[in-house]
């Protein structure tokens, strides 16, 4: 299954170093990537295929992560994510 993960915050070195690793950590492997750094702050979109690892486990500890290195760490199912921006 496909889930989108976002990273936005303050930024700093290591983010993208310390998400894939979760990611990689979990089973989960990236297939796209977009990220830009606007004056401080940071953000990131991810396409992940999840592999073994299950959408509730990876936002858990998505969102532990994301405290733990000052940045909001989002994990949603691609077809929730699609419905939800969809024009």
């Amino acid at each position: 299954m496909k889930a989108i993960v976002t990273v936005v915050g303050k930024d700093k070195s290591g983010i993208i170093a310390r998400v894939t690793a979760f990611l990689a950590e979990a089973g989960a492997n990236v297939e796209d990537i977009s990220q830009t750094v606007l004056q401080d702050w940071f953000a990131m979109i991810m396409l992940v295929e999840t592999g073994k690892a299950q959408i509730g486990e990876l936002r858990k500890g998505a969102a532990a992560l994301g405290e733990t290195i000052g940045v909001d760490i989002s994990v949603q199912h691609e077809d929730i994510f699609t419905a939800m921006h969809r024009i």
